[in-house]
């Protein structure tokens, strides 16, 4: 669960939630906040941590550039009133994942990638997925078996599951994939070990991944993140 950050990003996040209805009509429930016109633009699929939900991460686009379209991804499987999780995890142990739980919670989100692309018009390598702590697995889970299916993957306070490490190729055999990485180094729930073996990996694998590590902060999205993000954005689509 998104702890905190900036408080404009919070006041506006609820503005958000009170004025946006969820979405059902792809393959996984969704808040949306678009423009109004078709006109192609990037598109930013945000997914939210364990025991949260899609109204979590939707605030953070007010720090994030204008011109993109920004959708927010409800995780398939319920823990209870308003809290999901993409895959089961066991006890207080590490988030290691269910095989069964990854294949389909990736197909879906996959399956919704694909449609969202087609209805707000973005190609495939102008779709970027950020997803925060158990929402960071999975952008790498889909973006790294997939890396034609988006342009881009963000990954905050997560790492690189064990399932997926031993099935990785060079980046040199698929298409560019844009990464960014942050983590803080205070952070007791998913440690900034596995930020840093996530980045040692990839960069083994011929990844030029942009990492960022934010000295005291826990598990939580700082507005020093904010501002980097950003900038990565920005700098992906002047």
């Amino acid at each position: 669960m998104l702890k905190v950050f900036a408080l404009l990003t919070l006041l506006a996040s609820s503005a958000v939630h009170a004025q946006t209805s969820l979405q059902t009509d792809l393959p996984l429930n969704y808040l949306a906040q678009v423009h109004p016109d078709a006109e192609q633009r990037p598109l930013v699929v945000f997914l939210h941590g364990y025991g949260s939900n899609e109204a979590d991460l939707i605030g953070m686009k007010f720090q994030l550039p204008k011109q993109y379209n920004y959708l927010s991804v409800q995780a398939p499987m319920a823990l209870g009133e308003g809290r999901f999780q993409w895959f089961r995890k066991k006890g207080d142990g590490a988030y290691n994942g269910e095989t069964d739980d990854l294949k389909d919670a990736s197909q879906k989100l996959r399956a919704f990638i694909a449609a969202a692309a087609q209805k707000y018009h973005a190609q495939p390598d102008k779709v970027y997925l950020i997803g925060f702590s158990q929402g960071a697995m999975m952008t790498y889970e889909v973006g790294l078996r997939q890396p034609a299916a988006v342009g881009g993957i963000a990954a905050l306070s997560g790492r690189v599951l064990p399932v997926l490490k031993g099935e990785l190729k060079s980046a040199q055999q698929h298409p560019p994939l844009a990464i960014f990485i942050g983590h803080g180094t205070a952070d007791d729930r998913v440690p900034y070990s596995g930020a840093t073996a996530a980045k040692d990996l990839l960069e083994k694998l011929e990844y030029k991944p942009q990492f960022h590590a934010y000295p005291g902060v826990g598990h939580s999205i700082s507005a020093a993140e904010l501002r980097d993000l950003n900038d990565w954005l920005q700098q992906l689509n002047p």
